[in-house]
């Protein structure tokens, strides 16, 4: 989005070496960061409470990490419906995202109930509209492959950042495709060069769109959050550093974002970006509707863990869905038929990056 280069070449150096005691003071922010950061992610006991569950499910991806969910607990019940106060309207029309975020919750919340002893039953809320009903019950051990994706769920991330390009093993995808096999869902796994290059083009296609459209950037930056301060208190958006951009004061942060997000720039880090990755995941439900997009999000998250455990790195790609003139080729791209494809992501071998930050599980939970 806007390096450190691109600050400086794009007439934002003075602003920045202006900054002065404000910038000086972001190391000690940081380094608070990162402490709140492992807390938040700190692993499961062997007998968590549901309100530990709870702290698990809201690990899962979401779009614009709006965390668009609210829980509720109620005996040996966890009620999870969407936080409509949380939308992405310009983005997500139609709160196909909300839903995918809510079905990736979901299934942090059942993979970590199930490793620690626990039987699970999900049932969808008026066919997942008003969100979903699970039950949770004492029971036997679980398997080793729930049990290696619970131990992921902290440290998945959206890696937004280069790749090294190297190619995912063929056990490894099949490991993949397996566990992101959810009814209802379909799921195309591409590596051939020529098609990932097709789809970078589709990106590319979508960004370019996206930044003509001053409603979109608006809501962007909406959920930018430029300081680690700001990051840790807040405990949503995008923070920079989790996408590979420096940190700055928050007064300096919309003006750098201004001079620095350009198409140029942005077309070329995509290409950078997808240029890099060793694969390109697209999943489609075969319903339209929130409990397809909750199905899509529940594949999602096993895919995201089971690449965790692979020592894989994921990212979303999206912009060929939420431009809605792109998604018949990239449906077709991925033999979907003309179906609507709900999630992009690419994948591969990349360094971790700083984590997202997350609200505190209180401001979560009804009473």
């Amino acid at each position: 989005m806007l390096s450190r280069r691109a600050i400086l070449t794009g007439g934002a150096g003075f602003i920045a070496l202006g900054a002065g005691g404000s910038v000086l003071s972001l190391g000690i922010e940081l380094r608070r960061y990162q402490d709140y950061a492992q807390r938040i992610r700190a692993p499961l006991g062997a007998d968590p409470s549901f309100v530990e569950l709870v702290r698990h499910a809201t690990l899962a991806a979401n779009g614009h990490n709006t965390q668009p969910w609210l829980y509720r607990l109620s005996g040996d019940r966890i009620f999870i419906r969407p936080d409509f106060s949380r939308r992405t309207p310009v983005v997500d029309p139609d709160d196909h995202h909300l839903y995918v975020g809510l079905g990736c919750a979901l299934e942090n919340l059942m993979i970590a109930a199930a490793a620690t002893g626990r039987i699970v039953d999900v049932a969808l809320i008026d066919e997942g509209l008003n969100g979903v009903a699970v039950t949770l019950s004492r029971g036997a051990p679980t398997g080793e492959r729930v049990m290696e994706m619970a131990a992921a769920i902290p440290f998945r991330q959206s890696t937004r950042s280069i790749y090294d390009g190297r190619p995912v093993a063929s056990g490894d995808l099949e490991r993949l495709a397996k566990v992101a096999a959810v009814a209802g869902v379909d799921t195309a796994i591409v590596t051939e060069r020529s098609q990932i290059d097709r789809v970078r083009n589709l990106v590319i296609a979508g960004n370019d769109v996206q930044m003509t459209d001053r409603a979109f950037i608006r809501e962007l930056k909406d959920w930018l959050r430029f300081s680690p301060y700001t990051a840790r208190h807040r405990g949503d958006g995008l923070y920079s550093p989790a996408s590979g951009n420096p940190a700055l004061p928050e007064w300096l942060g919309p003006l750098a974002f201004d001079l620095a997000f350009k198409p140029a720039s942005e077309a070329d880090k995509y290409s950078r970006h997808m240029d890099t990755s060793a694969g390109v995941a697209v999943f489609s439900a075969a319903e339209e509707g929130p409990a397809g997009w909750i199905a899509v999000g529940q594949a999602c998250q096993r895919f995201c863990l089971m690449a965790t455990v692979l020592g894989l790195r994921t990212a979303f790609i999206n912009q060929p869905v939420e431009v809605a003139a792109l998604r018949g080729d990239l449906s077709i791209l991925a033999g979907f038929g003309g179906r609507r494809p709900d999630i992009v992501l690419r994948f591969g071998y990349a360094p971790a990056m700083i984590y997202s930050p997350r609200r505190p599980v209180e401001a979560v939970i009804e009473v």
